[in-house]
């Protein structure tokens, strides 16, 4: 009986050896390595083109931020073409303006940040030399001595980098070239592309329309909010800054400004250049009431207003942040790591558009039955009347 029960099912007892979660957890595997195989030679060909990737990705961010100036325009009766040509000259001159600003105060103020700092130095040599650690003059020009050595021969190293910075050059001015272009027309037909990317999908194509209007609704309130914040952060410590009358405090704050739009790195570089700059012009007393006014500055930043403004665009862990930090930086770069969370959240947000059906409109009910109202009864006859057939008859 057993023999023709094995006979009837010959891979019954082979699957029965293999205990289901191991079944389960081989089917998970190898759906898992083929996913990531995938994302690995896609991520690949990403770095590979990344001389185009960025900017179209820098392009998206730019066109989230200045698209409101080109809707306004176009609900004011201009026309696209000049709707466009007039916010991208807006922008051209607000970020020359504030370039030209820059420039003039870097100018006029960094000789006198190289006479602090240079006073600065010789406190701190004077401090050594005096101070707990009893340093003698020849441990100094010792450290000096050893600090130049070292400069001298990365010198070829560094002429090397000098070189390759030069290319670099190049290729960044190209990368803006086509940066402006599309941002360029993103604004001017951005409705009109995306109505032609539409159509390549055919049936699937109000899927993809709703995913990609879910991504640019969480775009343009990331770009928006980030912008905010960074200005915010930038304002306050600028104020600091020009309040304890540090050299810089312009270029300072344009480039904590910046830096904002990298969560979470950019901060600490930023405010560590800043920290020095103020070590070197006005001293560590300075230096640490900076340090805390910006850790506290910070803290209101990361609690009130990133949760308020870009958390709800976002809602990301700050361990899943850090982590789409390390990989767009390992990918692109600086320019990576500022395209990596905006580009995640767009994911995020999109692939649940794109395995949710369209939900279905319920049927209009059908209208509920009414009993008829019952019929009106006969009167009955009166006492004094003829009942036919009766008595009167």
């Amino acid at each position: 009986m057993i023999a023709e029960r094995e006979h009837a099912h010959p891979g019954k007892g082979r699957r029965a050896s293999v205990p289901p979660t191991l079944n389960i957890v081989a089917a998970w595997s190898w759906r898992v390595i083929v996913i990531g195989v995938v994302v690995y030679f896609f991520a690949m060909i990403l770095a590979r083109l990344s001389f185009v990737t960025l900017p179209v990705a820098i392009a998206f961010l730019l066109t989230a931020l200045l698209y409101p100036i080109t809707s306004r325009l176009r609900r004011a009766g201009f026309r696209p073409i000049y709707a466009t040509w007039m916010t991208m000259l807006v922008a051209l001159a607000f970020i020359g303006g504030l370039g030209f600003l820059i420039g003039n105060r870097a100018n006029d103020e960094f000789p006198g940040l190289v006479a602090q700092i240079q006073q600065t130095a010789r406190d701190v040599q004077a401090w050594l030399l005096t101070g707990p650690l009893h340093l003698r003059e020849a441990q100094i020009a010792d450290f000096v001595e050893e600090l130049t050595r070292q400069i001298n021969e990365q010198r070829s190293q560094i002429t090397d980098t000098v070189l390759t910075g030069a290319t670099a050059l190049v290729e960044a001015l190209a990368a803006i070239v086509l940066l402006l272009f599309v941002t360029f027309f993103l604004l001017k037909d951005g409705d009109r592309i995306w109505a032609w990317f539409l159509r390549a999908f055919g049936g699937a194509a109000d899927r993809v329309d709703r995913a990609g209007r879910a991504a640019w609704r969480t775009l343009s309130h990331y770009v928006l909010g980030t912008v905010a914040v960074a200005a915010v952060h930038a304002l306050v410590i600028g104020i600091v800054l020009a309040g304890m009358r540090v050299p810089l405090w312009a270029p300072l704050a344009v480039l904590i400004f910046f830096a904002s739009f990298i969560p979470i790195v950019g901060i600490f570089f930023a405010g560590g250049v800043a920290t020095l700059v103020v070590f070197g012009s006005q001293g560590w007393v300075y230096a640490l009431i900076f340090v805390g006014v910006l850790v506290v500055e910070q803290q209101l930043e990361n609690h009130v207003l990133q949760p308020l403004i870009v958390g709800r665009a976002l809602e990301f862990h700050p361990l899943a942040i850090i982590i789409v930090l390390a990989v767009g930086g390992i990918i692109g770069g600086i320019a990576g790591a500022v395209v990596a969370v905006p580009v995640t959240a767009v994911i995020y947000r999109a692939l649940p558009e794109l395995r949710r059906d369209r939900p279905v409109e319920p049927p209009a009910e059908p209208p509920v039955p009414t009993e008829p109202d019952p019929p009106e009864p006969e009167p009955s006859p009166g006492a004094g009347d003829a009942v036919p057939g009766g008595p009167n008859r």
